[in-house]
């Protein structure tokens, strides 16, 4: 007669199952922050090394008695510099939340720096314009819509690949944004909504008030409505949504139009920091930021999974990577190759984290 094998304590047995659970429920919950804050410390330290002149003359002042000393002379984590990162920030926040819905839905929007671009243009055209001047906001932020309508139209009902439609934008509104000024930079210095850009309540400048506004609002659409819920089941199955009497085209047509309209609204902003705009420069590689920072907040390429609140965390990340590199000397050919790196370690970062999930 043969011995059964003696089964597992059940409390052995769930154990590993799940702790691995909880531990990536934590890791979705908690998401790119612990970066965040790593990178935040690095850049503190490595300005503070750059302001005391090397690591051996640091150790040495902070032996000396003079630790505090060492610790004020870093500047990356200066009020200042932290308002300059959140300022630098702002405007990707805004792109990146509309390019947050897009992507949550399975598709891409490669065309929001082009539009950017084009809406600036127009925003400073009407600025110049003594009777229409105060069309200037609205016109830069319906344009950005016009243009994302157009995108939603081609990949709802003509169903033409996001990637495809979105490519052709960002190369044809680029075009037309040089049109728009005669290929020329348009200025304006007494631009009339300057303080978007430039002003601050209470010391938060507006900027970082207007992005977190649209965090708020796109969290709220995502979380506490019909349509959020449409757009991730959009995402996860479109079929299955269509199935379910989800009105897929309309679904699609807003995700456009909304990055459209937030690449508009990003449009005045980045104007009334400059006071200027140009069809050729401005908002370019924005697109490539905006995607970086949503996939690194935890949104999947292939759609349905992410949040909001994981995009601003990439879009800090983005914003404190590039000021930190500036502020330490990194040169601006290595800035590229480094932002390079940090996006497609995003794209495997997300492949990991759905291959984790299969598996699970």
């Amino acid at each position: 007669m043969t011995e059964k094998p003696e089964s597992a304590p059940a409390s052995t047995a769930q154990k590993g199952p799940d702790s691995r659970a909880r531990f990536q429920s934590v890791v979705r919950t908690v998401g790119m922050a612990p970066i965040l804050i790593l990178l935040c410390l690095l850049f503190e330290v490595l300005s503070i090394v750059n302001a005391v002149g090397s690591w051996s003359e640091a150790f040495n002042q902070v032996m000396n008695g003079h630790f505090w000393d060492v610790v004020i002379s870093g500047r990356f984590a200066s009020a200042q510099n932290l308002s300059i990162v959140a300022q630098q920030a702002a405007v990707n926040m805004v792109l990146a939340a509309g390019m947050t819905f897009v992507i949550l839905t399975g598709g891409i929007d490669l065309s929001v720096g082009s539009i950017l671009a084009a809406a600036a243009m127009v925003a400073l055209i009407f600025s110049n314009i003594p009777d229409l001047w105060w069309l200037a906001i609205p016109m830069g932020v319906v344009t950005g819509l016009i243009f994302g309508v157009i995108n939603g139209s081609l990949v709802a009902y003509l169903r033409l690949p996001p990637f495809i439609v979105t490519l052709g934008a960002l190369t044809a509104v680029r075009g037309i944004a040089r049109l728009i000024g005669d290929d020329k930079t348009v200025f304006n210095a007494d631009l009339q909504f300057a303080v978007i850009g430039n002003g601050a309540v209470y010391g938060v400048p507006w900027l970082v008030i207007i992005a977190f506004a649209v965090i708020l609002v796109s969290w709220f659409v995502l979380r506490r409505t019909v349509l959020g819920v449409h757009i991730y089941a959009v995402g996860g199955n479109e079929d299955a949504a269509r199935l379910s009497g989800i009105k897929v085209p309309l679904v699609l047509l807003f995700v456009y139009g909304a990055s459209g309209a937030l690449a508009g609204l990003g449009a005045v902003m980045q104007a009334a920091r400059l006071y200027a705009a140009n069809g050729l420069q401005l908002g370019q590689s924005y697109e490539l930021d905006a995607i970086a920072a949503v996939i690194l907040g935890g949104t999947s390429f292939v759609g349905g999974i992410g949040s909001i609140w994981g995009t601003l965390i990439g879009a800090l990340i983005i914003a404190v990577l590039s000021n930190g590199l500036v502020l330490i000397g990194i040169s601006d050919i290595w800035q590229f190759i480094i932002k390079g790196l940090v996006i497609i370690g995003a794209v495997a970062l997300d492949r990991y984290r759905l291959s984790s999930s299969a598996r699970t």
